[in-house]
């Protein structure tokens, strides 16, 4: 249990100011170094009384105080590139030792529970249960870790910004990764992180890269430079289930299950499933051939960006554009043998339509007959 400020003075929530200042004053005579008592002890008496001072129940955190430091305080590059080098390289340390303990227990079948990190780094409990599953319980911030087996986590990943020596790389040779109950506990991934799992399905949250802006290298004022973190995910063999993909993200998977598409996300797989309203600004779906494509929005497509495209694997490219505008009754009858079941201005995106490889290959070719119009197709409805 976190010890509060009240515990730290000896009293109870809900004392008045004039009882907080009087346990004060009797702890800081008992234990100030003028009177022989112990330093270190005063001052976590005096910061108590400071933060009950104003409303602030339980002390600072080791990661706040680090934050805080004089050291990191400065948000210039260089000290923010300093702060991610210092925590980059302790925290890899940590997680390749933590990497050989998951190791030995999978050699022997063991089971087991460790520490790792550090108060001040942000501490990690790691799991290795009986069926072989890792549990990770708190945030990956930095480093590599290759397990034999599955791994279900509970804290969100991200990487150091300012350095691909130390970038967070998990990697899983065999089972599924899994962030517990990732929408209700709102766990990402983000900042460049990379997730590959050999054979197994990923399920998380949300995840994002990064884009920013940096000072000419060279010293040049008013120049910048655009540096990306591309974060990376990819279960070649498996599932992707992710909630929004946003600003440089790479997915990939032989099917991605996904809620909405932002800003610079590349999309490999077999198979893709949209169950939201937005795939915008610059995204690609790189189709494998024998794939398809659905998109299970049914009320609007204003946020299918018209500058998205999707690149076959032949090379072929499509503009996202041309399939919100393109009818399903225009399409070759081959690819559609039943055209009545659609309205005359149903288009290929929304309602869960199939839009299969072959069709997008061969997205010019016309119609070979005259299809007959029922009386529903007539006016708008479709038949189910």
């Amino acid at each position: 249990m976190v010890e509060s400020n009240y515990d730290i003075l000896g009293i109870v929530e809900g004392t008045t100011e004039k009882e907080i200042r009087d346990a004060f004053r009797r702890l800081a005579l008992q234990y100030h170094a003028d009177r022989g008592g112990e330093n270190e002890q005063f001052i976590k008496i005096k910061q108590a009384y400071e933060d009950l001072k104003i409303g602030k129940k339980y002390p600072e955190t080791d990661i706040e105080k680090l934050k805080n430091s004089r050291v990191y305080s400065d948000e210039s590059e260089s000290d923010v590139r300093r702060k991610n080098q210092i925590l980059g390289q302790q925290l890899s340390k940590e997680m390749k030792t933590a990497e050989e303990w998951a190791a030995a227990h999978n050699r022997s079948n063991s089971t087991g529970t460790r520490l790792f990190g550090s108060k001040t780094l942000g501490e990690m409990e790691f799991e290795r249960k009986a069926n072989g599953a890792l549990s990770i319980k708190g945030n990956f911030m930095a480093g590599n870790l290759t397990y034999d087996g599955p791994i279900t986590m509970q804290g969100s990943i991200t990487s150091p910004s300012w350095t691909q020596e130390f970038q967070t790389n998990i990697h899983l040779t065999k089972g599924d990764f899994k962030f517990l109950d990732p929408i209700e506990n709102k766990y990402k991934i983000e900042n460049g992180a990379k997730i590959t799992v050999d054979n197994g399905n990923i399920i998380v949250g949300n995840i994002f890269g990064r884009k920013f802006r940096v000072e000419d290298p060279n010293g040049k004022v008013g120049v910048y430079k655009i540096l990306e973190h591309r974060t990376q995910v990819s279960a070649p063999n498996g599932k992707i289930v992710a909630e929004n993909a946003v600003n440089t993200v790479s997915l990939n998977a032989d099917t991605i299950i996904v809620l909405n598409v932002e800003d610079d996300v590349i999309i490999s797989a077999r198979e893709v499933l949209f169950y939201g309203s937005k795939f915008t600004y610059d995204s690609i779906i790189k189709l494998k051939e024998g794939g398809s494509i659905r998109f299970f929005e049914n009320f609007s497509i204003q946020g299918l960006s018209g500058d998205a495209k999707i690149e076959l694997e032949n090379g072929k490219k499509i503009r996202l554009f041309d399939l919100k505008t393109k009818k399903i009754k225009d399409l070759a009858d081959e690819f559609v043998p039943h055209k009545e079941n659609y309205a005359n201005d149903a288009t290929m995106v929304g309602h869960g339509f199939t839009i299969t490889y072959e069709m997008l290959n061969n997205l010019s070719k016309k119609p070979t007959k005259k299809q007959k119009s029922s009386w529903a197709s007539r006016f708008g409805f479709s038949k189910n």
